[in-house]
């Protein structure tokens, strides 16, 4: 399947500026690895031309910025998949914001191909958009990612991979190559309300706050937020908050109520409905079975 190699001098990457890119290998095996890669680029740095030398699907944990390739140009978000595959040129770029966070899964060719024909591909799996959005149908997976960079032992990187991978060809094929970057001035406004969610998330973040944050209407708001990340405001910060749920739920021993009304919800009814529609487990058997490294069992669906 091929191994992939790692530039131990590109590890770290200077651009004019103060910006930085750090990289820490986390797993590796026969054609895979997993690394963080930590960016503190901003918008005083200037932007350069790199290539994916293999496969990656890379989630963005935090911060968010611009990524332009020959299958689009995308805003990536916390939650949402950066795709590449081999060969292809990419730039990032901060322009409306400092810094980012990634988990990065990188494929040799050989092996995506293998995984590609195991899940039903009928011809070479090269993706034909530069990301996922941040959907519902990542989040078990998206929480076990986070759950395992809090803490690492337990989890099985090489399983995550490959379910990681399966999932973002399977994603991939039923969305739309549409437009992604709006009108001039909308990454912008987007990005401010998107790190006002990362900042706090627990806070009551209405359309009407949110909208004002980005200096719009809430009706353009609404329309552009989902043009630029996929999914509608809502969406997007229920995601948050039950992703930071879930990572307290696997780490820590404090009271589901408590862990519900930390993150965000009202009350833990509401909690454990939203939990269940995200997760398929309430929080309880979240917590005993859906510890770091391996999913939930889903819950038996009553008579």
């Amino acid at each position: 399947m091929g191994k992939i190699a790692v530039d131990t001098d590109r590890l770290v990457k200077y651009a004019p500026g103060p910006g930085a890119t750090a990289a820490q290998v986390l797993a590796r095996g026969d054609g895979w690895l997993v690394d963080e890669v930590v960016c503190t680029y901003g918008p005083s740095d200037m932007p350069f031309e790199e290539q994916h030398d293999n496969v990656a699907v890379a989630i963005v944990l935090a911060g968010s910025f611009q990524y332009r390739t020959s299958t689009g140009h995308a805003l990536m978000t916390p939650g949402s998949l950066l795709l590449g595959n081999p060969g292809q040129p990419f730039i990032c770029s901060h322009e409306h914001g400092r810094g980012d966070r990634c988990l990065s899964f990188r494929f040799a060719p050989g092996m995506f191909e293998n995984l590609a024909a195991a899940a039903g591909a009928q011809r070479r799996p090269n993706f034909t958009q530069p990301r996922i959005p941040p959907l519902k149908a990542l989040s078990p997976l998206l929480a076990r990612a986070w759950a395992g960079i809090a803490e690492p032992i337990g989890v099985s990187w090489e399983e995550l991979g490959v379910e990681i991978a399966s999932e973002a060809m399977r994603l991939s094929r039923g969305i739309s190559n549409r437009p992604t970057e709006g009108p001039p001035g909308a990454a912008a406004r987007v990005t401010r309300t998107i790190r006002l969610i990362e900042r706090h998330p627990e806070t009551a973040l209405t359309l009407e706050v949110l909208s004002r944050e980005a200096r719009l209407s809430p009706y353009h708001f609404l329309r552009t937020f989902q043009m630029l990340t996929g999914v509608t405001p809502h969406q997007y910060l229920l995601r948050v908050r039950l992703r930071n749920a879930a990572l307290r739920l696997a780490s820590c021993t404090s009271s589901i109520l408590d862990v519900a009304l930390d993150c965000g919800f009202g009350d833990l009814s509401s909690f454990n409905r939203a939990f269940r529609a995200e997760f398929g487990v309430n929080p309880r058997r979240y917590r005993g079975d859906g510890r770091i490294g391996r999913p939930a069992e889903p819950e038996p669906k009553p008579f």
